[in-house]
């Protein structure tokens, strides 16, 4: 539902409070106004982390935010919004914080959520973070299972930038297990596929990715 549905809810049952007595109706009204504070939460949370990927420096605040959405959606028994805001309290310790070890629990935990309530887009980015994690703890053919899992999601859904991405993470992945005649197959579809989808950000991790993978050979 929408905010404006929600906050619609709110002032009905505020009405039916005030005017017709029903003292019930404010715990209703309660439910709605945490289900639009839910998502504001987590949508505020995601451009705090937008911030920090384009300045590198945390804001104390981003954690608190993903956190509070959390709860408020547990609390409403909202399955799929839990799981979103779990993998985004992942991500935040995995990539802000760099602790794997508070990253991997609340990344399993929203692998449940986003599976049981068929959310493929959030699925898509718990299985891509969750292959990072393997990727760093020298798991490869986890990392690899888990990379391309994500991508089939996210082609699945029309998520093309996010495919490229992915396939940035298994040129990565397969230099690093002594595969280097993948690589340039899995950049180059990668670059064309940001190209195509003026996905600007992942064609510089496709360049970045190219000087680093080059010096490996090298090295």
């Amino acid at each position: 539902m929408s905010a404006e549905h929600h906050l619609a809810r709110a002032q009905e049952l505020y009405e039916r409070s005030v005017f017709g007595g029903d003292d019930e109706a404010l715990s209703d009204a309660d439910r709605e106004l945490d289900a639009v504070e839910a998502d504001l939460a987590l949508a505020r949370g995601r451009v705090v982390h937008a911030r920090f990927l384009r300045d590198r420096v945390e804001d104390p605040a981003e954690l608190p935010l993903f956190s509070r959405a959390a709860l408020l959606y547990q609390q409403l028994g909202d399955g799929r919004g839990e799981g979103e805001a779990l993998f985004w309290i992942g991500c935040f310790h995995q990539v802000v914080r760099q602790d794997d070890d508070a990253a991997v629990p609340a990344l399993q935990r929203a692998r449940t959520l986003a599976t049981a309530a068929g959310d493929r887009p959030t699925l898509s980015y718990v299985l891509r973070h969750l292959g990072i994690s393997a990727h760093l703890a020298g798991r490869l053919d986890e990392a690899r299972e888990h990379l391309l899992e994500s991508a089939r999601l996210r082609e699945a859904v029309g998520h093309l930038a996010g495919v490229a991405a992915n396939l940035v993470g298994l040129a990565y992945v397969a230099a690093a297990d002594g595969r280097l005649d993948e690589v340039p197959a899995l950049l180059d579809r990668a670059e064309r596929l940001a190209s195509e989808h003026a996905a600007a950000g992942v064609a510089r991790q496709v360049g970045e990715a190219r000087q680093a993978l080059d010096y490996d050979r090298a090295s």
